[in-house]
């Protein structure tokens, strides 16, 4: 009787781990049956207007809702316009002043995501 307990207890995880693991490969991990996450655009798209760039590397960004949560809380932040990849698992930020790093990892902490390095480009 234990047994069969034991066996039914293994079933059921393994059928939700795999019905977990088909939501995220056909729907994105942190978007699962929920609508699309709206975009915040910068205000100004004119990388003229942006002598400041700096990449960040993002820990826990997956997939492409992950990449716009990031992007939205960094371009929330006036004269920032972010554009995250979630491939490569990084953002760039253009800043028309330069940003304290405290700055940028609390907004990419605010949207539930980590920061392991920024490095600042010319």
């Amino acid at each position: 009787m234990a047994t069969a307990v034991i066996c039914l207890i293994i079933v059921i995880i393994c059928v939700l781990s795999v019905r977990s693991y088909t939501k995220r490969v056909t729907r994105g991990c942190c978007n699962a049956g929920g609508d699309p996450v709206k975009r915040v655009k910068p205000k100004d798209k004119n990388p003229e207007h942006y002598p400041y760039t700096s990449k960040i590397k993002v820990e826990g960004m997956t997939c492409a809702s992950c990449a716009r949560r990031v992007e939205n809380a960094l371009n929330c932040m006036d004269g920032v316009w972010a554009k995250a990849d979630s491939t490569a698992g990084c953002a760039t930020v253009r800043m028309k002043e330069q940003l304290e790093d405290e700055e940028i990892r609390k907004a990419v902490s605010s949207a539930g995501y980590g920061v392991a390095g920024i490095e600042k480009l010319e």
